[in-house]
């Protein structure tokens, strides 16, 4: 099976600091993936990384195809990404703004077609924004833009889906209903890649998680062999108590060491 996304050897250097170093990881089409590691463990980076948004060494490609042969056009429609910043700055409605995650699949100044407006009502409802979409996205709180810039990465609808916290800011019942999304996309046979800092969510709704600290990968496997008191302790520096239940594996940070 060809790799949704193979890296190979990525190294970034930013000023005088090695901020990612000899990583090499694949994901497979149909996995949702976490990406774990403590502030300035190099998640943000690696995810810029592949965007190329930043300077890197190292091999990366998409389902068999070198990222570095992509054009703008191209890499759009093969990956959507979702930054930390949850910056929004236009007064337009949060329909239209979600509606620009359709942008790649448009030539020239065509307008939406029906598959656009399907994907974009599909993502309003995945992101339960129904009764905000004519809203304009400069009234809305922290957590509802969040919840407005996942629908657009959601409505490009691309086959390898790159989140950067995107959990952060959400109440706990629109953090489940993400997870559910991102883990039903994979069923679909997407790929998402997401940076987490909520540990019990990553236990209980990743395939596979991927733990990195200083740069470099620590672990890498199901939750249940990465999120270990070891392996918890070594990179973030805390006791936890481990449990698992029907509904997976709850991580709950009890002291530090």
């Amino acid at each position: 099976m060809t790799s949704a996304l193979s890296i190979r050897s990525l190294n970034v250097r930013l000023g005088a600091r090695d901020v990612l170093r000899d990583v090499s990881f694949d994901l497979q089409p149909g996995e949702f993936v976490g990406l774990l590691g403590p502030n300035g463990a190099g998640k943000s980076t690696l995810l810029k990384a592949v965007m190329g948004l930043i300077r890197r060494e190292g091999d990366m490609s998409v389902f068999g195809r070198s990222l570095d042969g992509l054009s703008p056009s191209e890499r759009a429609r093969e990956l959507s990404y979702l930054p930390q910043e949850r910056e929004v700055n236009w007064p337009v409605s949060v329909r239209a703004l979600i509606d620009l995650g359709r942008s790649p699949h448009r030539t020239g100044f065509t307008g939406p077609s029906t598959k656009d407006r399907n994907a974009v009502s599909a993502a309003i409802a995945a992101m339960d924004l129904e009764e905000l979409q004519e809203r304009s996205a400069l009234e809305l709180s922290g957590g509802e833009r969040a919840r407005v810039l996942i629908a657009r990465a959601l409505a490009q609808e691309t086959p390898l889906l790159l989140t950067d916290e995107p959990a952060a800011g959400l109440d706990p019942a629109h953090q489940i209903s993400l997870m559910s999304t991102f883990h039903g996309l994979a069923r679909e046979g997407r790929t998402v890649l997401a940076s987490l800092h909520e540990l019990t969510l990553a236990g209980q709704w990743c395939d596979r998680v991927i733990l990195i600290a200083d740069g470099s990968i620590v672990a890498e496997g199901g939750p249940d062999a990465v999120l270990t008191p070891a392996n918890l302790a070594t990179v973030y520096g805390v006791r936890a108590q481990i449990s698992v239940n029907s509904d997976g594996l709850s991580v709950v940070p009890t002291g530090l060491i």
